[in-house]
């Protein structure tokens, strides 16, 4: 045994992986306390709570589809650039290919 372990300067990984464990737990415990806390306390009825969220998600759900559309036409656009720049450079290419 060493004067480390001896001494109890030695920590083992073991423990702090615990105590990162330990703790990850209590903050899903904290914030599953503070959503069911928000919603008892919330101004609003049930179905309209409900009604809002389902606004919000499809509202969410459309910006997202129109950045994948965005998304979509700016690879189609460096798809066409890049066919084009490897046009112009292949007669380059093969003017030094052939030495």
């Amino acid at each position: 045994m060493t004067d480390y372990e001896r001494f109890g300067d030695y920590s083992t990984q073991t423990e702090s992986t615990s105590n990162f464990g330990f703790g990850l737990m209590f903050l899903f415990v904290g914030l599953g306390i503070g959503a069911i806390t928000a919603l008892m306390f919330a101004p609003k009825s049930g179905k309209q709570i409900r009604r809002q969220i389902r606004r919000r998600y499809e509202d969410a759900r459309d910006a997202i589809d129109g950045f994948s559309d965005q998304a979509g036409d700016y690879i189609d656009k460096g798809k066409s650039w890049a066919g084009k720049a490897k046009d112009r450079v292949s007669p380059v290419t093969r003017v030094f290919n052939r030495d």
